[in-house]
């Protein structure tokens, strides 16, 4: 991380160990970086940490603030610049800045249950079928799982996911096969061949 060096011996403080955001720097006890020094002003100045490395302000201090011996009120620091803060003479050693973006693990959701008549069944509410899945994450849930938005002067209502608020789609149920032209016509031609069959059957 961004750190500056104190040169200028007698202090307690001997390096500034930057952090991310705004650090002040004065003779304020409740400052980030208290320097007690009569030529410091309660709170001198102020160095900002982002992702674009160390910015310096000058808080209208007293007697100034310095940069390779140059009066600023407000610069960009770089490694291996002189700092003055009145007579307190820094350096500094690195403008590194480290942002760590911590890793979010989202959790595989286990899969439905099935019946052995094949329904699924909701991981949420067990008792339940699942009857909708969302076109986005692609869960499987049941009614009761839902977010319904009932539109004003009527209309269907949405039916939203509660983990992504996209759009459910209700899961059609499977329809049974349709007979064919063939499977028909057997069975008309059969019939009446049976019926037949019976009949001379009686007769004997």
């Amino acid at each position: 991380m961004a750190r500056l060096l104190v040169k200028t011996e007698g202090l307690k403080l001997r390096s500034l160990e930057l952090r991310l955001g705004v650090n002040r720097v004065g003779r304020d006890p409740d400052a980030d970086f208290t320097l007690t020094h009569p030529s410091v002003s309660f709170t001198h100045c102020e160095l900002i940490v982002s992702h674009d490395g160390v910015f310096l302000r000058d808080c209208d201090s007293t007697n100034g603030t310095f940069v390779n011996n140059e009066l600023v009120k407000a610069a960009h620091l770089h490694p291996n610049q002189a700092v003055r803060l009145g007579d307190i003479e820094l350096t500094v050693e690195s403008t590194d800045v480290t942002i760590a973006i911590p890793k979010i693990e989202r959790d595989i959701p286990a899969p439905p249950m099935m019946q052995s008549d094949g329904t699924l069944l909701c991981r949420r509410h067990p008792e339940a079928p699942v009857t909708f899945r969302c076109t986005h994450c692609r869960e499987h849930l049941c009614t009761a799982c839902l977010h319904i938005l009932r539109l004003q002067g009527g209309g269907k209502p949405l039916y939203l996911c509660p983990l992504c608020s996209h759009k459910c789609d209700r899961i059609q149920k499977a329809e049974p096969p349709k007979k064919n032209l063939f499977s028909a016509l057997g069975r008309t031609i059969r019939m009446p061949l049976l019926y037949w069959q019976e009949r001379t059957g009686r007769k004997k």
